[in-house]
């Protein structure tokens, strides 16, 4: 038998029951309109369907369902379509006749609003509204990946709210207490990733080594921090708090700890009247006076200093943990104004080896990302300083095939720098060609408008060190520039020229401003930040002086210790002989106060 005759054959077969338009079944793909016409299901490939149209399906009638076809519902044959090529996409059916009919085109579906919104350009105002709307929308989330505010919140300040939690206290000042079930997820979460506050905690159920301390504390408060406030609290400290810096707050963390019974005052998205009204808050207080200060950056100590000096009269020290709040000690340290002992964590192994380097590492990825979703491979980028802080930044960025160079006024660093692959320039060398800039210095002016007026167009502008006065972002603040925020924590800062740079966090802290941070790398330092209270808080008379102390090594391998188990790692001991030919104590410390690590 012929191929011709074979085909003939197979095309009578499979044309001889084709339905006509009034005999569809209810499975078929051709549904009827209301004027009797018949028109294909609404299928987002079809030619003329809105993209945005969602198919016309019953609930629990997938997509796929229009894709596998249910024999108990289709006829014996279907009719045979195929594209016509002369209606751009369209098609056609094969009647019984073998005549080709056109299928009747589908309706373009068009929303009421569409036209005002999406085919007219916005005007400049409503462009800018557009993008307020866009930013308040990436914000409302629960998420620990998302801004932490709540989209049912109004525009009042909290300051002007009356809030209570169940038990009816309300010694506290945050966003929304209704939030406080998301927070204690939060915090749950980070517990599971910061086993030496956890061990610290079961150590002491027997014994309290806080007890009788008044803690003010001013840092980030996030679900970290929230996991040590209530590790000292376990230890038998009562603590007051407040943020460190005006973005980096976890709304949802906050109304936890209020619910908890902690007085919080702190919210995310603070002005600067507001920041300093809640460390007045937290410091101010009838009935209640501080003994041992928390800070992160110095600013409390600073109001302290400058408002109700007669409080270091009964204040037994402080501990700091940022470059920046351990140099204005140093700086109180020189004067002769230092009145107090302070315990500089930020120097402490456990600090500066992994919350400064290892962090950042990881962080500022995280930040860029979120903000910006730019590519990093191949995209040049200029590191403002090689501390700890700079030398993660630089080999996150490295790793992701950035081109990175670096900016140092340490020849030591400098070298390091140089020895790491990196090349050393000043700033203003590249500063036309680089598409990031991030400052990691913890100086002030590091980036000044003259650095802002020669960047390339779309130029990310960012700062991973702890204040916000590396990024001269007032001298932006002028007439002939244009601010449009397009995301919460970012803004286009334009030219009159149409030039723009992408400047995030509006020069603060950029990792904790617009993402999140490792809780394990925050479980060493909130570890040394407990000790370090613990040390002071019970020291005997005399033994530190009004002067700035690093923890003793001890207490840093201690921490460090306490860290191993959750990698299964296993130290090896010295012998005694070992120990004797190193003139080591078996137990430590193994490293003399100068080591470098």
């Amino acid at each position: 038998m012929s191929v011709q005759v074979v085909a003939a054959k197979m095309a009578e077969v499979d044309l001889k029951d084709v339905p006509t338009g009034k005999d569809l079944p209810a499975g078929s793909p051709m549904t009827p309109t209301s004027d009797g016409k018949k028109i294909p299901r609404n299928d987002p490939h079809e030619a003329g369907t809105s993209p945005m149209a969602e198919p016309s399906v019953k609930p629990g009638e997938g997509s796929l369902g229009l894709l596998t076809p249910n024999p108990a519902k289709m006829p014996q044959a279907s009719a045979m379509k195929r594209p016509d090529p002369q209606q751009n996409g369209g098609e056609a059916f094969v009647n019984r006749d073998g005549t080709v009919a056109e299928a009747p085109r589908m309706k373009k579906i068009q929303f009421a609003d569409q036209k005002q919104e999406f085919n007219k350009r916005p005007s400049k105002i409503g462009r800018r509204s557009l993008s307020r709307s866009i930013s308040q929308s990436s914000t409302d989330s629960y998420s620990s990946a998302a801004s932490y505010t709540d989209s049912s919140d109004d525009e009042t300040s909290p300051r002007d709210k009356q809030q209570k939690n169940s038990k009816g206290n309300g010694d506290f000042c945050i966003k929304n207490i209704k939030q406080a079930d998301f927070g204690r997820r939060e915090i749950e979460i980070a517990e599971q990733e910061m086993p030496a506050l956890m061990a610290l905690r079961k150590r002491a159920q027997g014994e309290k080594p806080l007890a009788g301390a008044k803690v003010v504390g001013c840092t980030h408060i996030t679900a970290q921090t929230a996991v040590l406030m209530e590790t000292l609290s376990a230890l038998g400290a009562q603590c007051r708090w407040a943020a460190c810096n005006i973005y980096s707050t976890q709304n949802e963390v906050a109304a936890a700890l209020a619910e908890g019974g902690f007085s919080v005052f702190a919210w995310k998205g603070e002005s600067e009247d507001d920041f300093w009204w809640c460390i007045d808050r937290c410091v101010n207080v009838e009935g209640w006076q501080p003994n041992m200060i928390l800070d992160d950056g110095g600013d409390l100590t600073h109001w302290i200093y400058k408002k109700y000096p007669n409080m270091f009269k009964k204040i037994k020290g402080i501990v700091e943990e940022s470059v920046t709040g351990v140099h204005r000690l140093y700086q109180l340290s020189k004067a002769g104004k230092l009145c107090v002992p302070a315990m500089n964590v930020n120097d402490s192994v456990t600090k500066q080896k992994f919350d400064n380097l290892y962090c950042c590492r990881e962080s500022i990825l995280d930040g860029l990302k979120r903000t910006t979703d730019v590519m990093f491979g191949g995209k040049q980028v200029v590191v403002c300083g090689y501390g700890e802080v700079g030398k993660g930044c630089c080999a996150a960025l490295k790793a992701m095939g950035s081109i990175v160079y670096v900016t140092e006024i340490d020849p030591i660093c400098a070298l390091q720098a140089c020895m790491d692959g990196f090349r050393l320039v000043k700033l203003n060398e590249v500063i036309r060609q680089v598409d990031i800039v991030i400052t990691c210095t913890g100086n002030k002016n590091v980036v000044v408008r003259e650095n802002l007026d020669r960047m390339k167009n779309s130029c990310i502008v960012c700062n991973m060190g702890h204040s916000n006065t590396e990024i001269d972002v007032a001298s932006l603040r002028t007439p002939e520039l244009t601010w449009e925020r397009v995301r919460s924590q970012v803004d286009h800062v334009i030219w009159p020229d149409g030039k723009r740079i992408v400047l995030l966090a509006e020069g603060r802290l950029l990792n904790l401003s617009c993402s999140t941070v490792p809780t394990f790398v925050l479980s060493i330092t909130a570890t040394t930040q407990a000790l370090a209270l613990i040390e002071l808080y019970n020291a005997p008379e005399g033994r530190y002086k009004q002067d700035v102390y690093l923890l003793p090594k001890k207490m840093d391998e201690y921490v460090a210790s306490l860290h191993l188990p959750t990698f299964d790692a296993h130290l090896t001991e010295l012998s005694d002989e070992q120990a004797k030919y190193l003139g080591l104590n078996k137990n430590g410390p193994f490293k003399p106060n100068y080591y470098r690590y």
